[in-house]
């Protein structure tokens, strides 16, 4: 059987990579809006990804890690 109070402390502690690569703009003092342009992504879109309301594709995803100079691992559970 499965203990369930520890799968919910996991689930709580997992982070989507929206959530990851703002932590990492942020902890960084990035722009998001110059992270945006060097991405090529428009400044409403990127934010409407860093706030989770639109799904970062693989395209964007490598386009963002590039902008940001990182190894895409960085933001995934590998």
């Amino acid at each position: 059987m499965f203990d369930t109070e520890f799968l919910e402390r996991s689930v709580k502690n997992i982070m989507y990579v929206y959530e990851k690569i703002r932590e990492y703009i942020d902890t960084n003092g990035y722009n998001e809006n110059v992270i945006a342009e060097k991405s090529g992504i428009s400044i409403t879109v990127f934010n409407d990804m860093m706030s989770g309301k639109r799904t970062i594709y693989a395209d964007d995803f490598k386009s963002i890690c590039i902008a940001l100079n990182v190894k895409p691992e960085i933001f995934l559970n590998l």
